[in-house]
């Protein structure tokens, strides 16, 4: 197993060292397809029994399915908790199952979880 590590981080090493001028990420997927990239000029790397911890964040080996070099940053990202400012600046809401949702007569919402679309981003929203 250690001889395996050895062999893995040599080799992400010298293939950071390679495409760090033309591809500048070195991004991971996971099995459930999200997407993490890093940029290899300030890549740092360890391996601690079947976790590989990539910068700040950890994954498990068995759940990783592929890493490959890329130009632009690909991370998967989710969609942001939504603050009273953004739902101020909402343009519409939907809920989990793709439905326009129209608001009460005071801008309530029924109990639930929503998705809130404005001009900056979309949103979750959970109304408890």
């Amino acid at each position: 197993m250690k001889k395996i590590v050895l062999i893995f981080m040599i080799l992400i090493g010298t293939l950071t060292m390679l495409a760090e001028d033309t591809y500048p990420y070195l991004t991971f997927v996971t099995t459930d397809g999200a997407k993490a990239s890093f940029n290899v000029s300030k890549l740092s790397f360890s391996i601690d029994g079947t976790t590989l911890k990539v910068g700040d964040r950890q994954f498990t080996l068995s759940n990783l399915s592929k890493m490959y070099f890329s130009t632009e940053d690909e991370t998967t990202s989710g969609i942001e908790e939504v603050t009273k400012a953004v739902l101020d600046e909402t343009t519409e809401i939907y809920d989990l199952k793709g439905r326009k949702v129209a608001r009460g007569d005071k801008g309530e919402l029924p109990k639930g979880v929503y998705i809130v679309k404005t001009k900056k981003g979309t949103h979750k929203l959970m109304v408890r």
